[in-house]
């Protein structure tokens, strides 16, 4: 989910077994693209195997299945004067629909805001919030407890990150 949309609706069985019909060079390509998206297409079309005509025709279907949403830059929050990063665990008062769907919307468009995940278990919802330092957390954190929807907000700061392995379909 991009930041600020509101809960995708649920995909069809059919619609994502469309999406899994992944071959070797689709795989590779979302491989290569997850780890340098900003490639030429003739290199990655050197490293995947394939014609460059071939590569961008698989990128551009990849691309309209909904398989790559988007490509980005990612900034180290450090270098724009957040260096103090956290995760707040949020839960809700209640659990209407329309609560969680405010409180998402909410929660993803703060300017703090590095990611938002509705959760099922005790947990509603994982805010990753980058900020300038305790203080800032401190009155984010005052804030969000103000609102109607959230009964309960824990915050905990994160020592590090490492950023897992490409993503790309596993084998049965």
């Amino acid at each position: 989910m991009l930041y600020g949309e509101k809960l995708l609706p649920s995909k069809n069985v059919h619609e994502l077994s469309i999406r899994l019909e992944l071959d070797s060079v689709d795989r590779a390509l979302l491989r290569e693209l997850q780890n340098d998206a900003r490639q030429t297409n003739k290199t990655l079309a050197e490293k995947v195997g394939v014609a460059p005509s071939t590569c961008l025709e698989r990128v551009r279907e990849l691309r309209a299945r909904g398989v790559i949403t988007g490509f980005g830059a990612h900034i180290d929050p450090a270098a724009i004067g957040r260096p103090m990063e956290a995760i707040m665990s949020i839960q809700q008062g209640s659990a209407q629909r329309q609560a969680t769907e405010n409180l998402l919307e909410h929660a993803a468009s703060l300017p703090e805001t590095v990611r938002v995940m509705a959760l099922t278990g005790t947990t509603d919802f994982i805010v990753h919030v980058a900020v300038r330092d305790m203080e800032h957390l401190r009155d984010l954190v005052w804030n969000l407890i103000e609102r109607r929807e959230v009964a309960r907000i824990q915050s905990s700061l994160v020592l590090a990150q490492v950023e897992g392995p490409p993503l790309v379909p596993l084998d049965d």
